[in-house]
C-alpha cells in the first residue's frame, strides 16, 4: 500500500507560457510556492487544467521536474501520467517516481472507444509493472469511462492502484462508488474532481479532491475542507454556495481552462497566451468574463481583483468646471454675438 495517504485538497496547476509559447519556468515556480504557502495539501501537475494534452511528452516531464524542484518535498505531488500507450505510460511512471512524486494519475485510454474488458486489462497491465502508486482518473467527457464494476475489481485485486479521482460530474455515480468500494477497501482513496459538489462529496465520504479553483482561491477551498473536518457544516454550505457563481463563470469563459487561467492572472500571476487559438468571438467572451471574474473575486475580498474590477468600470463624466449660472452667462453671450452678426 501507499507510504503516504493521499487526502485533502490537491491543486491541478495551470502551466504559464512565455511570450514565445514555451513553459515560463519562473512563473511556474512562483505559482508552485504560492500554492504551498497558502496551505494546499498536494500538487497535481499534468491534469486537465494543466492542458497536458497540449504539451509534448518532454514538456510534461519538464513541468513535473520544475514543480518537484521548487516543492523540495514540502507537499506530495500527484503527477498526471496519461499517455497514448502502455510503454509510454510506464516510462512516465518511472520518471515521476525518480522525481519523488507519491503517485500518478491515469485516465482511461483516450481517442479510440474500447471495451470495459480492454480498459480493465490496460490498468492491470500497468499496475503490475508500475514503480509508483496509481490513482485512476475517471473523466468520461474526454476519455473512456472506467465503469464501477471495473473500479471495484481493480480496487480488490491491485494494491498498486490506490484510489480514483472522479471528474464525471455524476454525483449519484460517486456515491455509488463510495458505497461499493469503500467497504471492500477502506483505504481506497476517493477524490472528487468536481468543485461544485466538493462539500457534498466530503459529506458522503470523499477523501478530498483535485479542485481546479483551488489554484485561484486556495484559501476558500481549504476553508471548506477544514470547516468540514471541524464539523462546521453551516459554514461549509455557505461558502460552497457563495463560490458557485465564480466557478460557473470560469467554466463559461471560452475554451477550458482559459477562465481559470484568467482568474489566476487576477491573483497576480502571468499565465501568458493560451496554447490553443481562439476565434474573435471567443476572445470577446473571454475578455467579458475577465471583467466578471475580477468583480466576483473583488467581492470575495481579493484586493488585486477589486482594483481590476474598478479599472474596468465605465468612468463617470467629470464635474463641470463652471457653475450653472456661469454656463448660462456664456450661452447668452454666444447667442447675443450670433444675433448681432446676423443683422
Amino acid at each position: 500500500m501507499q507510504a503516504m495517504k493521499i487526502k485533502g485538497i490537491y491543486t491541478p496547476t495551470i502551466v504559464p507560457f512565455g511570450s514565445d509559447g514555451t513553459i515560463n519556468e519562473h512563473e511556474l515556480r512562483r505559482l508552485t510556492s504560492w500554492l504551498i504557502e497558502k496551505g494546499i495539501h498536494g500538487l497535481y501537475p499534468n491534469g486537465s487544467t494543466g492542458e497536458f494534452i497540449r504539451l509534448s511528452y518532454e514538456e510534461r516531464l519538464r513541468v513535473v521536474r520544475i514543480m518537484a524542484s521548487e516543492n523540495r518535498g514540502r507537499v506530495p505531488i500527484l503527477a498526471g501520467a496519461a499517455e497514448a500507450n502502455i510503454d509510454l505510460v510506464l516510462k512516465a511512471c518511472r520518471a515521476y517516481a525518480d522525481m519523488g512524486c507519491v503517485a500518478v494519475s491515469l485516465t482511461g485510454p483516450y481517442y479510440f472507444k474500447v471495451s470495459q474488458e480492454s480498459i480493465e486489462h490496460y490498468f492491470r497491465t500497468i499496475a503490475a509493472r508500475s514503480p509508483i502508486d496509481i490513482l485512476l482518473y475517471n473523466i468520461p467527457q474526454y476519455s473512456n469511462e472506467i465503469s464501477l464494476p471495473v473500479v471495484k475489481r481493480l480496487a480488490q485485486d491491485c494494491p498498486r492502484i490506490i484510489g480514483i479521482k472522479d471528474s464525471s460530474r455524476d454525483f449519484p455515480r460517486f456515491c455509488s462508488m463510495l458505497a461499493q468500494v469503500k467497504p471492500l477497501r477502506p483505504d481506497f482513496v476517493c477524490f472528487s474532481g468536481t468543485e461544485e459538489i466538493l462539500y457534498p462529496s466530503l459529506v458522503m465520504g470523499a477523501d478530498g479532491g483535485t479542485i481546479a479553483s483551488s489554484g485561484v482561491i486556495p484559501e476558500v477551498i481549504l476553508k471548506i475542507y477544514n470547516d468540514y473536518q471541524a464539523g462546521n457544516h453551516a459554514e461549509c454550505r455557505r461558502v460552497q454556495l457563495k463560490i458557485q457563481e465564480l466557478i460557473s463563470t470560469m467554466f463559461a469563459a471560452g475554451n477550458f481552462p482559459e477562465g481559470f487561467r484568467a482568474a489566476v492572472a487576477l491573483r497576480g500571476f502571468d499565465p501568458g497566451q493560451p496554447r490553443y487559438p481562439m476565434g474573435p468571438h471567443e476572445a470577446e467572451i473571454l475578455e467579458e468574463a475577465k471583467g466578471q471574474l475580477a468583480c466576483i473575486l473583488g467581492e470575495c475580498g481579493y484586493p488585486e481583483a477589486a482594483r481590476e474590477c474598478e479599472a474596468r468600470q465605465p468612468r463617470p463624466l467629470g464635474k463641470p468646471s463652471v457653475s450653472r449660472e456661469g454656463l448660462e452667462k456664456i450661452v447668452r453671450a454666444v447667442v447675443t454675438q450670433i444675433q448681432s452678426q446676423g443683422r
